[in-house]
Parts: structure tokens; sequence; C-alpha cells
């Protein structure tokens, strides 16, 4: 059965939200476990691993360096410099959080790498939601992957003109810098373009719309979205209640 793009929006999103609040390690683990499966299940993984290079390394790396050298209530310390000091319970804090984001980022990602952009617009259209901002938030949804396949070619293109990329970060990075220009100038001029593409099938125009694509829905799965948001809403609830709870 074909996952309706409400379906996989509201899985992405619940599954974000019940791991942020629920705080757990394990949860946390297997959620990133279960995306990386389903990323390579369903022939994405490779599109997706710059996406997610480049939003979690830096997040990572700020949440060690602040939390695993400056954590006042660590005690058990391993090195110490000075001021800073990398503790024990410093760094389980951190490698806490940084799991907890790793697991959010990758569903989030994992979504908008794998969800239909027209199946997208079509189901919002047909609740009644305008189509300009339909078209903005299915946009919006697949940016990272719009930019990681444009990227692609691009590199491609330059490759075959004799840029040469050598292995290594900081080379990549030196290379990338040939490659932001022409990424930003095609990324303006493809705006322009589906603008007025919009324009002329009448995104701006008031009154009902009709589409051609009709995008098939079943009660099982308006169910299943229904108790995905319910979940979430209860996990918000248990983690705002959890400390009044202790405190009393």
């Amino acid at each position: 059965m074909r996952l309706h793009p409400m379906t996989s929006l509201a899985a992405a999103g619940s599954t974000a939200v019940i791991t942020t609040a629920a705080a757990s390690w394990p949860l946390s683990l297997t959620v990133i476990a279960a995306a990386a499966g389903l990323s390579v299940a369903g022939g994405v993984a490779r599109r997706m691993l710059p996406a997610v290079a480049v939003i979690l390394a830096p997040l990572v790396l700020s949440l060690l360096a602040m939390h695993g050298l400056f954590f006042p209530e660590g005690t058990t310390v391993l090195v110490q410099w000075g001021p800073a000091r990398v503790t024990v319970e410093g760094l389980h804090f951190a490698l806490e959080r940084a799991a907890r984001l790793s697991a959010a980022v990758l569903v989030l990602l994992l979504c908008s790498f794998t969800i239909s952009v027209p199946d997208l617009v079509a189901a919002l259209s047909a609740r009644g939601v305008h189509a300009r901002f339909a078209f903005v938030l299915a946009s919006t949804l697949t940016l990272l992957p719009a930019i990681s396949s444009r990227l692609g070619r691009i590199r491609q293109a330059q490759e075959a003109r004799g840029l040469v990329i050598r292995p290594g970060i900081v080379r990549r990075a030196g290379a990338f810098r040939w490659q932001a220009v022409p990424l930003v100038l095609s990324l303006v001029e493809e705006a322009g373009t589906r603008a007025a593409a919009l324009q002329a099938r009448g995104f701006g125009s008031a009154g009902q719309h009709t589409s051609y694509r009709a995008v098939q829905d079943s009660p099982i799965q308006r169910w299943v979205r229904l108790v995905l948001v319910l979940a979430a809403v209860a996990a918000i609830a248990a983690r705002l209640w959890q400390p009044t709870a202790g405190a009393s």
C-alpha cells in the first residue's frame, strides 16, 4: 500500500516530536537505525548523506564542545585545560542530546527526500489549502533534496571540464567555492522560471482550483495519521507534566 503524503508527514513529524520528548537513549538510537535502514531501502541514502553531514556535523561538534568541555555539573574529570574540563557527565549529556537531535533530523530528512511533491501539492489542494501555499510548503520540504541533486549535476559538469576534487574535507571545502556560485545562480534562475510557470497555471488567481492529479487515500491511513498526532500530543503533555510531577 502506497503511503499518502500526509501520512509520511505525520509519521516523520510525530516520530521527531516523540523522540525529542522521550529523551531516551534506546529510542533515539532505534530511530536513527530505522531511518538509516529506510533510506538504504528507499535508495536515497547516498543523496541524504551530504545533507546529513552538513546539518549534523556542526551541531554535534558544538554540543560536544559546549557540554563536553564546560559542564558545571560534571564531577568525573577525564582531562582538564584550565577552565575547560572534559567530564564523563558532560560527554554523556552531549551525546544524549546529539543522539536525540540526530534522530529528529534523520526522520525529517528521510521524509523530505522520499515524499512526492506533486502528490503533496494535490493532497493539500484537495483539503482546501491554497495552491500557492501548498506549493511553497512542498518546495520548502524538498529544498535540500533539490539542492543536493543540483549540486551533484554541477560537480559532474565541472569534473567533465577538468576540475579535480581530491579526497579530504579541506580539499572538498576548497572545491565547493567553485560550485557555490553556479549553484546559487541556477537556483535563482529556476525560481524565476517557476514563478512564471505557476502564474501561467493560475496559482495566483482566486476561486476554486481543480487538479488532474488524484491522490488515493484510505480510512486506515486517516486513522493512522490521527493516532500519530495524538501520540505526539501525548508525548508533549507527558514531558511538560513530568517536572511538575517530580517536584510534588
